[in-house]
């Protein structure tokens, strides 16, 4: 049986590299069953709108919609897709969550992020979790994870994972508590140290990090889920 995706115009190419066939968007059946899949997105106008460009292609067939990870999983063991489209953000987790659990339950099938987040943090959950393709929500375009995105990806992170080691236990602790919401002031209360301690520390992490702000080193520390 010949499985085949579609494709915005100008964009085949790129899907054959991410080793991903093309639907010749013409509508018409191509042979076969047709591709199955599974629509996961809690916003029931967005499910319904991919629900009615899916079904339009001829050898394509949503078989089932999920709301949040729970019912995903549910749905995946009871309708078997072969390809599931998922939204990176769910009201009881992330579409990466949900991969690692689809994975268990269906090795084979396909998966494919949708997002509003256009970031490598993002991006890389999606490599992570072996996802065909990104597509973004806003920009109605899709950023397909090729090989060398994932190396690309991979570095950058590695590289920013080794600005966080080269960082003191105390500076990691700081960094910590300003992420919790607490003031410098009410950081050195809580470690029991001088006000004048912990700016220093900040001046030191942020340094080290190359970021200008404590938000900023906070952001770029979550992101890649180095603090909580």
């Amino acid at each position: 049986m010949t499985r085949r995706y579609f494709a915005a115009p100008g964009e085949g190419a790129a899907f054959a590299s991410a080793g991903i066939p093309i639907h010749d968007g013409n509508g018409e059946q191509t042979g076969g069953d047709p591709i199955r899949v599974l629509i996961v997105e809690d916003h029931r106008v967005v499910a319904e709108g991919l629900a009615a460009l899916i079904n339009h292609q001829g050898d394509m067939k949503v078989v089932g919609e999920a709301g949040s990870v729970a019912e995903c999983i549910t749905a995946v063991a009871e309708l078997e897709p072969d390809v599931v489209l998922l939204d990176f953000r769910l009201p009881d987790g992330t579409g990466a969550e949900a991969a690692t659990a689809i994975r268990e339950v269906r090795p084979h099938a396909k998966l494919i992020f949708l997002t509003r987040e256009d970031t490598d943090a993002a991006r890389f959950a999606a490599v992570q979790s072996g996802a065909s393709a990104f597509i973004h929500k806003s920009k109605a375009g899709r950023v397909l994870i090729t090989p060398r995105t994932i190396a690309t990806l991979i570095a950058k992170r590695r590289a920013i994972e080794a600005q966080f080691e080269s960082l003191t236990p105390r500076e990691k602790e700081v960094l910590q508590l300003m992420a919790e919401g607490l003031s410098s002031r009410s950081v050195a209360a809580k470690m029991g140290i001088s006000y004048t301690t912990v700016r220093t520390h900040i001046r030191s992490l942020g340094s080290k990090l190359g970021v200008h702000s404590k938000l900023e080193a906070i952001v770029k520390a979550r992101e890649l889920g180095l603090i909580s």
